[in-house]
């Protein structure tokens, strides 16, 4: 189901909860949120649709990923950039790592590791920020 982008910004600074196998039906209302703005986004948290748990969906070389309870565990080569957000106005300087390994859980809330590397980090550690109540 398509939600409505929060903009409240002290719900956005609010750290999420851990997501549980009752909230998976809030990933899929990210990922249909997502696809909806697929136009002017490429990645939201849960929080972005009023919901605050440590969930994120993204779109990297035209497939889209949920992940629940992500943490990044890993990473290298950190850069300045500039970033904007569909719950907010302006685009925002900030500190990303070229190169992450994030722990998550899938769908079936089953442990997994990945890496990531360039716009596909950028894009989940901005999501994980979300998470964790820090708004760029």
């Amino acid at each position: 189901m398509i939600k409505e982008i929060m903009k409240d910004e002290m719900f956005l600074a609010m750290k999420s909860s851990e997501a549980t196998e009752k909230d998976i039906y809030v990933g899929e209302d990210l990922l249909d949120t997502l696809k909806y703005h697929k136009n002017e986004c490429v990645g939201m948290a849960a929080n972005m649709i009023g919901v605050r748990k440590r969930i994120i969906a993204f779109e990297s070389e035209n497939k889209y990923t949920i992940m629940y309870n992500p943490v990044i565990i890993k990473k290298s080569e950190p850069y300045e950039t500039e970033e904007g957000c569909l719950s907010l106005t302006n685009k925002r300087k900030t500190k990303r790592y070229k190169s992450i390994k994030v722990q998550y859980q899938n769908e079936k809330m089953e442990i997994r590791f990945k890496c990531f590397k360039g716009w596909t980090a950028q894009i989940i550690q901005h999501e994980i920020d979300h998470c964790n109540g820090i708004i760029i």
